[in-house]
């Protein structure tokens, strides 16, 4: 018992009680203040993050960092690290029974769901960039088997189990091949998944751009029926297909950053009833029973001594976007980018989906942590209240998240002419004041570019609560 305890202080004694984004703060205020160099120097001052328990942040940090400096191929390299990391992630068991006596940074962060989508997003966007239209489409079907994944893993009508956006963006990249048969699956897939469960989930509709671009792939594709239906439930029936004299620019904003996760507390009482101790914050109507049956008596002991105490818990902060409208200006046209994905309503909703699971885990850990406690203070009533000590301290919510992610994305199909083209980019802030941003194109018949421009400003005064 002794040799444990002094193990746990050692634990203890190496843990810091700050979040993840506390704890890379320097390279967060680089990355936010746009000083990209830094940041990525900043990143890769600490080689052991490429190998520990946080490697697949390490992987699209780098990614994204080296991304938004046109480093693409660099870029892709990282991401596919964090790609085959994901999909050779296995658990660790020992590292796993370990958080069970500390807290759940002693597990590998496995990434959330969004997260591994995002970056296979950011991968298909730097081949796109690059002109490898073809090395995009195979990013298309490993986002085609993730989607599928996800809706084999969630069977609930309330769980973020489908992904607009994605089907978005792989409609966009067969468009961009001509591939316009699967390019108008992709795109009639992401129109049912906003109308079906972003609609509920995240209250967002379809852009008007998806259903321009609906319509256009369906007549190209030969399906008239199909373009006279969706003009009908789309109220478009005016709309007429008129070939494009030049090329089009697919103009992606990136807008603010995405929400990090920080800690809270719930406190609960301690109830016994026959074979169980119950769990109880009435505050927040939470009941969780915990069945004895399978300790021996000594731990049975030790649980049912328990009374009142704090688990914690993670939970994300948003960081509320500063600019809150942006517009694209072409040949003297000027056109709104429309929403997306909310990326910050993601991340949330995938947090709030598995709180269940990480509530029961929290419970287990600090009874666990209660029953050594109890063990050590029957052996030596100091050392125990010392052990009391440290598990309060060493309770700590798992703080890490994609924290370089956008908070949203807004995008507009751009046509061009045919040569040299100047299109202004502007956004508008929430107070009003507006900025613009030049850039220039040389156009190719028939041929679409991308770009992405990311604004990384937030509107949250103070990062104190992170």
């Amino acid at each position: 018992m002794r040799k444990t305890f002094l193990t746990l202080i050692i634990v203890f004694l190496g843990s810091s009680c700050a979040t993840y984004y506390q704890s890379n703060f320097a390279f967060n205020e680089e990355f936010e203040k746009g000083d990209l160099d830094k940041a990525l120097s900043t990143l890769r001052s600490h080689p052991s993050e490429a190998s520990s328990k946080r490697q697949f942040l390490f992987d699209v940090n780098n990614g994204l960092l080296l991304s938004l400096m046109g480093r693409y191929d660099e870029s892709n390299d990282y991401f596919e690290k964090a790609y085959l990391w994901g999909e050779d992630f296995h658990i660790n068991y020992l590292n796993e029974a370990t958080s069970y006596l500390t807290n759940p940074n002693f597990t590998a962060y496995k990434g959330e769901d969004h997260e591994h989508l995002m970056l296979l997003y950011f991968k298909a966007l730097n081949f796109l960039k690059l002109g490898k239209t073809d090395d995009a489409l195979v990013e298309c079907r490993r986002l085609n088997i993730r989607l599928q994944q996800l809706t084999d893993r969630y069977t609930s009508e309330n769980k973020y189990r489908n992904d607009a956006f994605i089907n978005t963006l792989m409609g966009i990249i067969y468009d961009s091949d001509k591939d316009y048969n699967n390019a108008f699956i992709a795109y009639r897939n992401a129109i049912e998944i906003y109308a079906n469960d972003y609609k509920r989930l995240f209250n967002l509709n379809a852009p008007d751009q998806l259903k321009y671009d609906l319509l256009r792939t369906a007549k190209l594709a030969g399906m008239d029926v199909e373009f006279e239906t969706f003009k009908n439930q789309f109220g478009m029936q005016d709309y007429k297909y008129s070939p494009s004299a030049g090329g089009d620019l697919i103009f992606f904003w990136h807008n603010g950053l995405s929400p990090v996760k920080a800690e809270w507390g719930i406190n609960f009482v301690i109830t016994r009833r026959d074979n169980y101790i119950i769990f109880t914050n009435t505050d927040l109507g939470l009941t969780f029973p915990f069945n004895l049956g399978s300790y021996d008596e000594k731990d049975r002991q030790g649980l049912s001594s328990l009374e009142v105490f704090r688990v914690a818990f993670p939970k994300y902060i948003e960081r509320p976007v500063y600019y809150v409208s942006s517009t694209v200006t072409a040949n003297g046209v000027e056109q709104p980018l429309q929403l997306m994905e909310d990326v910050s309503k993601v991340a949330f909703k995938c947090l709030n989906e598995r709180m269940t699971l990480e509530l029961s885990k929290a419970l287990v850990r600090v009874a666990l942590k209660k029953v050594s406690e109890y063990q050590l203070k029957k052996e030596d009533k100091a050392l125990g209240s010392i052990l009391g000590i440290v598990n309060a301290i060493t309770e700590k919510a798992d703080t890490r998240n994609w924290q370089t992610l956008p908070h949203s994305i807004f995008y507009s199909r751009v046509p061009l002419n045919e040569g040299a083209n100047q299109v202004s980019f502007s956004t508008k802030d929430n107070q009003g004041r507006s900025q613009q941003h030049d850039f220039n194109y040389q156009i190719k018949k028939g041929q679409t570019v991308f770009h992405t421009f990311s604004s990384l400003e937030s509107s949250y005064p103070s990062y104190g609560n992170y």
